[in-house]
């Protein structure tokens, strides 16, 4: 894949929707497109926070262990962000993140992503909305589960 092709794919995610082509350019360049095969890990609760994931086709699950085995958080799908937690945090991975289909994402370097959040308040505001959200339907799940 081209870088251009590259910076095409990321113009289509709303997060980077503002951002110059010349960033998405360094950052489709400092970047990884990785694959996930069904049932593959991105990581596993505990992990270093070292990267997060941009999911550009497929989806993956998040989950945590509970008391009657693993309980699913989250589906993510193309254009959603995972793993930027444990940086924002700085602390090891909450969930488990594992492929549910096959699953292009790109992975994005701690430092990379902290800088991206720095030079780009506009993405930093809708990761916090984003987060906001997810745990808004993680207590809503939870709730649920409970009744």
């Amino acid at each position: 894949m081209t870088l251009d092709t590259e910076v095409s794919s990321l113009r289509q995610v709303p997060l980077f929707r503002e951002v110059e082509p010349s960033r998405l350019k360094l950052l489709a360049f400092t970047s990884e497109r990785v694959h996930f095969e069904p049932g593959q890990r991105f990581f596993a609760r505990g992990d270093v926070a070292d990267a997060a994931y941009l999911i550009l086709e497929g989806s993956a699950s998040v989950s945590i262990e509970g008391a009657q085995g693993p309980f699913r958080l989250a589906l993510l799908t193309a254009n959603a962000l995972v793993g930027e937690m444990g940086i924002l945090a700085d602390q090891p991975r909450s969930a488990t993140v594992t492929a549910e289909s096959a699953t292009t994402a790109l992975r994005i370097d701690r430092g990379v992503f902290l800088e991206l959040l720095a030079q780009f308040p506009q993405i930093s505001i809708a990761v916090m909305r984003e987060l906001a959200l997810r745990l808004e339907q993680t207590n809503q799940a939870l709730a649920q589960s409970r009744a």
